[in-house]
């Protein structure tokens, strides 16, 4: 048995790249998103009701994970658990899905014509969606509900920054009238770096927020220091 899923829409968001974006949603309430319906669902009557609804679920495909090399992948090494311990992938929210396929709940902020703002996003640019349905607080919200390993979020690195790059984000958060600098605290804060690693305050590190290229080292363990923010003109989203 096999079953064909369509885009019902794209998801339009800060993250040019896997590396630094937050391991679950809500996490970086600064990463901003919009959600645009594709056709045949792009029409208004599509999403009459919605906005009563504060959060919603997006069902969607990780559209660039790696395909294993041989066989189906039972189990991966979730970062929670440092990187070196294998669980069975039913066990954890790896982006490597038999079918690849993901789940978000995001905050609902606008919804205008046949496109949804949303907040707290955690998706990839470009991300097809193919579901979105209301959060239901009284039946998604279980109080009693627990985990083994992710009781609670992940422990935040300081974020610190040199002088020049906090301006140089002031600048381009001015620019793309969007909240840089909190998107890159917030996302910095968890550490992006693989969890087997241990920090080199050689070493730099860079990724892209829309098109900006963010460059940090870490100074110390659990530290992070901004170094650079810089223009990318290849991720040009004017």
């Amino acid at each position: 048995m096999s079953f064909l899923c369509e885009p019902v829409a794209i998801a339009h968001t800060p993250f040019k790249e896997k590396f630094a974006i937050p391991r679950q949603p809500q996490l970086a309430p600064a990463a901003k998103g919009l959600i645009e319906l594709c056709a045949p669902y792009d029409d208004p009557l599509a999403l009459a009701g919605l906005e009563g609804a504060s959060h919603i679920w997006l069902l969607f495909v990780f559209h660039r994970a790696t395909a294993p090399k041989s066989g189906p992948r039972l189990r991966v090494r979730p970062p929670r658990l440092g990187g070196n311990e294998l669980c069975g992938v039913f066990a954890t929210r790896s982006s490597h899905r038999p079918n690849n396929i993901g789940q978000s709940v995001v905050a609902l902020e606008r919804i205008e014509g046949t496109r949804l703002w949303v907040s707290g996003v955690d998706l990839l640019d470009g991300t097809p969606i193919i579901d979105i349905k209301p959060y239901i607080p009284y039946a998604d919200a279980l109080a009693h509900a627990s985990h083994h390993f992710a009781t609670e979020p992940p422990s935040p690195v300081t974020v610190q920054w040199q002088t020049e790059a906090r301006r140089q984000a002031q600048h381009h958060r001015q620019r793309l009238q969007q909240p840089l600098i909190e998107l890159i605290e917030q996302c910095l804060a968890q550490d992006p770096k693989p969890a087997y690693q241990q920090p080199n305050s050689e070493r730099e590190y860079g990724v892209q927020f829309w098109d900006v290229n963010v460059v940090w080292h870490y100074p110390k363990p659990n530290v992070i220091t901004v170094l650079r923010v810089d223009y990318s003109p290849q991720n040009d989203v004017s």
